[in-house]
């Protein structure tokens, strides 16, 4: 606290006096306004201003539709500009009400926060104001009868045009299966998706994959989308799931208007599921709305379970229309957030390098346990790698050639602690193996297939993708890039043939290895090698959507077909590849499988 000498205070008191006819606006600060919709106390919105230019309304009450909820943003004015869809919030889900079965009633909270962590609720009069130095906190609750609880916090530093947000649940809400938050923007203020090399971003076609204006009609489901015979697009495909990127490669989506950025940054994602290469949708662009979901965790094509009692955080920040930078967030200490960890009570862990790597492949790690998820990039020379910041406690440490995990080790984080490794030898990569013959490369991924380069940002009927259904593969002549697809459906594609040589003293005991990145409808390959036909596999579990909707990403899973010497035979042999499951479906969206690798090589013994 600064003392005035006796001197001084005659000074003091002028600056007062000075300071009393300046209408309270005026002054330099971040405030919170209480205001009576009809004015019923019953129904409080709380407007922010975070003296930067941005001033945002929260609703402090349900408005009766799920659209307008208690806890969602009912306002966002960006330097005189709304960039809030006023007939919908942006929320969590599709509103804090309907994010458990069951719960109609969900608090909510606004207080100033001040640098020693002191906090004022906001007023409880109707046009009642409050103003600081430093911090605002909006606190959201909703919970369920078995006890789940859901705590969301918009967070505000004075002079700052961002919203940080946070948010920390107990139990998975149960009415969606998911947690997100949706920004709503008028398309009028934000008319652009993001850059090229963004998620959503602008393709090398010049459109964004989930733009969705122009489009006449859904060709899947409800949210993939085509486009008239008499318009030019016609047989091209859209959708909001076209706009994802794997989470290790992006930091920020959103879109531009006139002379503004908008973006969602986020955080270290360490609450979602999925790994370092999940996938799932970001922007979506409609006629009306440019819309920003951040993802906390996703119902579709998860590998592994939720994670719980994590405060997950991320920041809704305005530019002039540069892309973001990170801001400070070491405020957060003062706010008394649940679920926060500061950095002092995390860990590290940091390797020297990796030993076996192939050249020009890029390697990561990615750590995972019941509670938490991290990953890194391995260095392109050495293959050393740090990862910091994590939550204490025992880890799988997964290294990665691109998307193949080709090392696992068990590693132990404490709190203020790094945790030094010496090298590591890559010993599970299955190119390490001599193959008579080899389709792809063993990496993770179906990328180097036929259409291997549209699969994540087009619908596999889109007229830009190559047909699926080939020629037989021969190998020696044939390509992967354009002689073996990427998927195969049990409906589309449902037999692939290999034709291959083999010389005397070859017909031997050989294995057929095929890897898949991911299966649908519990797909899984059988195959037959001239007259023998091989066991069916076990069945792998059922997944959502998954081929269609812009991902391969699933668990690897590589099979193994031991073929006996007496079934081969000198000179032609021909392979076939199935997809079998007991589950039916029609077209795209009957079981299928994604490739990885196929490599022809000697029983081991």
């Amino acid at each position: 606290m600064k003392h005035f000498t006796r001197a001084g205070s005659a000074l003091g008191a002028a600056l007062a006096a000075s300071l009393a006819v300046i209408s309270p606006g005026a002054l330099a600060a971040v405030s919170i306004t209480t205001s009576h919709d009809g004015g019923n106390p019953a129904r409080p919105i709380y407007t922010i201003d975070t003296d930067a230019g941005l001033v945002f309304k929260v609703r402090g009450y349900d408005n009766g539709v799920s659209t307008q909820s208690a806890g969602d943003i009912s306002s966002l004015v960006y330097q005189g500009v709304q960039f809030q869809d006023q007939s919908r919030g942006s929320q969590l889900n599709s509103g804090a009400d309907f994010l458990y079965k069951g719960v109609s009633a969900v608090a909510v909270k606004a207080e100033l926060v001040d640098a020693e962590g002191v906090a004022t609720p906001a007023s409880i009069e109707n046009g009642g104001v409050v103003r600081g130095e430093d911090y605002v906190k909006i606190t959201l609750i909703s919970d369920n009868l078995a006890g789940g609880v859901l705590t969301h916090y918009y967070l505000v530093k004075k002079g700052q045009p961002h919203i940080h947000m946070g948010t920390h649940f107990t139990a998975e809400p149960d009415t969606l299966n998911l947690v997100r938050y949706i920004v709503r923007v008028p398309i009028a203020a934000l008319p652009n998706g993001g850059s090229a090399g963004t998620p959503g971003g602008l393709s090398a076609d010049g459109y964004w994959p989930g733009d969705l204006r122009g489009s006449n009609g859904a060709i899947e489901a409800s949210d993939v989308f085509g486009f008239a015979a008499t318009d030019a697009r016609h047989g091209q495909s859209r959708s909001k799931h076209y706009s994802n990127m794997r989470l290790k490669d992006w930091h920020y989506f959103g879109g531009t208007g006139n002379k503004v950025g908008l973006w969602m940054l986020r955080g270290n994602n360490e609450g979602n599921s999925g790994g370092p290469f999940y996938r799932s949708l970001l922007t979506q662009i409609t006629a009306s709305n440019n819309e920003l979901t951040y993802i906390v965790n996703y119902g579709e094509a998860q590998t592994e379970p939720f994670r719980f009692n994590i405060l997950n955080s991320y920041t809704l920040m305005f530019t002039d229309g540069a892309p973001p930078v990170v801001p400070d967030t070491g405020w957060f200490d003062k706010l008394d957030l649940v679920g926060y960890v500061a950095p002092q009570a995390r860990g590290a862990v940091t390797v020297a390098g990796l030993e076996g790597r192939k050249p020009g492949i890029a390697y990561s790690v990615g750590f995972a346990n019941t509670h938490a998820q991290y990953w890194a990039d391995a260095d392109g020379e050495t293959g050393a790698f740090s990862s910091v910041g994590m939550l204490p406690g025992d880890y799988t440490m997964s290294i990665f050639k691109n998307e193949l995990a080709v090392a696992t080790r068990q590693v132990s984080v404490a709190a203020n602690a790094e945790k030094s490794l010496g090298p590591i030898t890559l010993a599970d990569d299955p190119d390490d193996t001599p193959a008579l013959w080899r389709i792809g490369s063993w990496d993770g991924t179906p990328a180097e297939f036929l259409n291997g380069d549209k699969l994540t940002t087009m619908h596999p009927s889109d007229v830009r993708m190559a047909p699926w259904v080939l020629p037989d593969y021969r190998i020696g002549q044939a390509d992967p890039a354009s002689g073996f697809a990427a998927y195969q459906w049990k409906d589309v594609n449902g037999a692939i043939s290999i034709r291959f040589t083999l010389r005397r003293g070859q017909t031997r005991p050989l294995t057929l290895r095929i890897g898949t990145t991911t299966e649908m409808g519990g797909a899984r390959p059988q195959v037959k090698v001239n007259g023998w036909t091989s066991a069916v596999p076990p069945a792998t579990p059922k997944t959502t959507r998954n081929l269609t909707v812009g991902t391969y990403r699933g668990i690897n899973r590589l099979y193994r077909y031991d073929i006996p010497a007496r079934e081969l035979l000198v000179g032609e042999n021909v392979v076939t590849i199935s997809p079998v499951s007991g589950t039916a479906g029609l077209r795209f969206l009957s079981p299928g499988i994604a490739y990885d690798a196929l490599d022809l090589i000697a029983t081991p013994q």
